[in-house]
Order: structure tokens, then sequence, then C-alpha cells
């Protein structure tokens, strides 16, 4: 279980707020947040609270852009960790397509080649996430998306090659 910070929040009359972080290496950090908005990032010495050694003064934007940086993004971290190779790429079914007509469970593609038909394109709509009896027509376009493997198998069951 990670440590917890525990800020202390100062009133300042007239001014606004002051935060005041003591970090596990012994720093002392403040904010001051303005009335008015303004924020201002103080760094103490650490054998005077009261010694401010130096601020910098931060815009509002200034200020959510920082704080956008200091929040921990989990999912940032998935992507650097790990390496998804996925396509997305679409099929036609032709009229010499072995399931033209029929099902999509009949096709058995994910089990078959580890790819999804995540929906089908119809000349009269978009049908998302179609069951397994969900049944082909000539003219219908699959979507399909796994590796790049998994995806060209697809299109040969598709395609009957």
């Amino acid at each position: 279980m990670e440590p917890t910070a525990h800020p202390r929040m100062t009133a300042l009359p007239g001014v606004g707020v002051r935060y005041d972080l003591i970090t596990g290496g012994g720093h002392h950090v403040s904010v001051v947040a303005h009335q008015d908005g303004r924020r201002f990032l103080a760094f103490h010495d650490p054998e005077d609270d009261d010694n401010c050694k130096d601020t910098v003064p931060l815009a509002p934007h200034e200020s959510a852009a920082l704080a956008r940086l200091l929040i921990p993004d989990p999912v940032v971290n998935l992507h650097h960790d790990i390496e998804i190779d996925l396509v997305t790429e679409q099929i036609p079914i032709c009229a010499g397509s072995p399931y033209s007509g029929r099902t999509l469970g009949d096709t058995q593609a994910r089990s078959r080649t580890g790819a999804s038909i995540v929906a089908v394109l119809r000349r009269t709509g978009a049908v998302p996430s179609p069951t397994p009896d969900f049944r082909f027509a000539t003219g219908d376009t699959l979507v399909v998306v796994g590796t790049r493997e998994g995806v060209d198998a697809v299109a040969e069951l598709i395609t009957g090659g």
C-alpha cells in the first residue's frame, strides 16, 4: 500500500488559501491559491518553514497543466508496458462467399482465427456486436479486429480463398 500525503491548509484572509506539503524527503512545498484564481508554487527552507526560497507564479491554465502532469494516469503506463498489435479491417461479403446467407456462428471466426467480427455494415445501417445467429447477406461489410494474421485469416475464410 502506498503512503499517503497529508497536506495542511491555512486560510489567508483577504488573499486565499495556502496548502503545505512536507515530502517524504523533507522538502516543504506549498501552493498559495489566490481568490482571483492565481496560484503560486512555493519552495521553503527545510530549516525554517517561514523562509520561502523561491516562488513560481502560475496562470490558471498553467496550474491546470501542472495538475494534469502530477496526477498519475494508470492507462498511460499500460500503453508503454504492453504492446498490442491490433488492426481493424473491413471485409466485404461478395456473391461468391461461402458465408453469404449464413450466420456469423457458422464461420466460427473467432475460434478459428482469433480475430473478432465486431460489426456488420449494411446499406440500411450498422449492426454493432452481431450475435452468432446474425445472418450475412451479399453486400454486407464485416468490421474485423485482431492481429494482422487473424484478420487476414478471416478475410480468407469469408472469401472462400
